[in-house]
């Protein structure tokens, strides 16, 4: 059952009818009063509330109405009808705990939609808290493609991705640059309903802001000087099924804003033209960056971190899961032997307790290169410590200088005084710079603009 919240009656029973439609059942109350009267009468599974009542249109009674949801049955999803003018009402909502919000005027299948996934997410959650399954019966279950681990922490989120999958809610992926964030976007697309569809990846950090609608939402001919063919962007590509946008954390804040629209309303405009465009698509994003941060010193809209962390999923680093270095080690050698046409390697187990003491600070891509190269540098068919201590390049962080006191510097000064550290350390080659750091060279170069810094 589903309770909509509404003074105005027309859109109530609009909403019952497209509920109906779906095979949903309904209940509307007119007034917050009445609301709190029904949820206490009857079960429901979903709350559909519009922020604005009759009396006033600050918003403030459907916030209110919201906390006393929030307090009197907690595990109640709530979904916030907003303006678009208003999303920061809808943003304190989030804050507040709904789980998500519409603005108007909405599509019947944007609404939907919504209410398909909210009520997905619950039960998702409510099975994976309740489940302990093992790899071997996660594998049996869903296609997790190189997603490669057997840690409690590991198997906790491939549980969750399973979950997850089937619904179409925005999936936030965080952790440390390679841990295999890409690789959780494809997990979550390939169990999903919409396997069948484009997976598209788009990597943020190297797409110029000035490119961005371009390269986002595409281009008529004579859009611009260089416009000489029709161009589909990257979400009318997608359409169907699931775009990965990688290093979300780099747009910056008019693309921000440009991305925040078509993620809310899932319509776009071609550059060269005035018609807009719906799209469907389900969203992934990645990011190695501390979003909350980044919305907090004011270089990342609240408003966007809310509409694509409808479900949040963090990776941890290789350090935090040591004993899954060894079945890493061993996917990675079994691949690059049989590239690299070396029948019968093994890693001896001196070489094993090594690789599982190093920090890993490159996490499971830096892991992957290390065993490659062993297989390339490699004379024996038993791969030893040294065979992989010489091609790995880490830094063991009680060899790491010590962070500078709080307070002392900014993160900008942070920043920009480790990219000079690793220029200077790789001799000022760009590509090795932005793999160590865990940038694309577009981000890169931004970064070299952003802060004056001459290579």
């Amino acid at each position: 059952m589903i309770l909509i919240v509404d003074d105005d009656r027309s859109v109530t029973a609009s909403l019952a009818l497209l509920l109906k439609q779906a095979g949903l059942e309904s209940l509307s109350a007119g007034s917050p009063e009445e609301a709190l009267d029904v949820l206490r009468q009857k079960p429901c599974q979903l709350v559909i509330q519009d922020m604005n009542f009759t009396r006033r249109t600050s918003g403030e009674e459907g916030l209110a109405l919201l906390r006393e949801i929030r307090k009197s049955t907690p595990t109640i999803p709530v979904i916030l009808i907003t303006a678009w003018g208003s999303i920061g009402l809808a943003v304190e909502g989030m804050k507040a705990g709904a789980s998500d919000f519409v603005t108007k005027p909405w599509t019947n299948q944007q609404m939907v939609q919504a209410v398909q996934t909210a009520l997905g997410l619950v039960r998702a959650k409510a099975q994976a808290a309740e489940s302990s399954l093992t790899r071997d019966e996660l594998d049996a279950r869903y296609d997790f493609g190189d997603l490669v681990g057997r840690d409690a922490r590991m198997l906790r989120i491939l549980e969750l991705i399973g979950r997850v999958a089937p619904t179409d809610a925005s999936v936030l992926v965080t952790g440390e640059s390679g841990t295999g964030k890409e690789l959780v976007a494809e997990a979550i697309h390939r169990n999903s309903r919409r396997a069948g569809k484009p997976f598209v990846k788009v990597n943020l950090g190297g797409v110029p802001s000035t490119l961005f609608e371009s390269e986002m939402f595409g281009h008529t001919r004579g859009a611009f000087t260089d416009a000489r063919v029709d161009r589909k962007g990257r979400f009318e590509t997608a359409h169907g099924g699931t775009i990965f946008l990688d290093e979300i954390g780099d747009l910056d804040q008019p693309s921000q804003v440009k991305m925040l629209r078509v993620l809310q309303d899932r319509t776009f405009e071609v550059l060269g033209s005035s018609q807009r465009r719906e799209v469907d698509v389900r969203v992934v994003s990645a990011t190695n960056r501390p979003l909350a941060g980044m919305v907090s010193r004011g270089e990342f809209r609240e408003d966007l971190l809310y509409r694509i962390n409808l479900m949040a999923i963090h990776l941890p680093p290789l350090r935090e899961r040591p004993d899954d270095i060894a079945i890493l080690s061993a996917r990675f050698l079994q691949r690059a032997a049989q590239v690299y046409q070396r029948e019968a390697l093994t890693i001896t187990a001196a070489a094993a307790r090594w690789l599982k003491a190093q920090p890993w600070p490159g996490n499971v891509r830096q892991l992957r290169q290390c065993v490659e190269r062993a297989v390339l540098v490699g004379t024996s068919n038993a791969l030893d410590v040294s065979d992989f201590a010489e091609s790995a390049e880490i830094s063991r962080p009680e060899a790491a200088e010590a962070l500078p006191p709080v307070g002392s510097m900014t993160i900008d000064e942070i920043e920009r005084a480790m990219i000079v550290k690793s220029l200077r350390h790789h001799s000022g080659n760009v590509s090795k710079v932005a793999e160590s750091l865990g940038l694309s060279r577009a981000a890169l170069y931004r970064r070299f603009e952003k802060y004056e810094i001459t290579v």
